[in-house]
């Protein structure tokens, strides 16, 4: 993968995440909080607790951070892996996010 093509599928998955929490404000009570600042997105939740989702352009990866640590990623040519075999990005998004929230979350590109 080139530089642009990263750029590309990274920029698919920000405003994925961004949609994606619009979306969950819409059809739950999680109020969410998100901010995009160029190429991280932070998710704020009632509570206060965090997610930051980050572009690492040289590695070509995104960089999750949650209450539970932190993940790296990388696009197979059709998902986004975790670098160290622990599952895709989305289904990993949603498990972070309902164990932050304290309720059932479901993010998807």
């Amino acid at each position: 993968m080139n530089d642009l093509e990263f750029l590309d599928q990274a920029e698919r998955l920000l405003r994925g995440v961004e949609a994606s929490c619009d979306r969950i404000n819409d059809e739950t009570e999680a109020d969410l909080d998100n901010q995009r600042t160029g190429g991280m997105v932070t998710i704020t939740f009632a509570n206060r607790s965090q997610i930051v989702i980050n572009l690492q352009k040289p590695l070509h990866e995104v960089w999750l951070a949650a209450r539970c640590g932190g993940f790296h990623y990388k696009f197979d040519g059709s998902d986004w892996q975790d670098t160290k075999g622990q599952g895709e990005f989305w289904a990993s998004l949603s498990r972070y996010a309902s164990e932050q929230s304290g309720q059932a979350l479901a993010f998807r590109a």
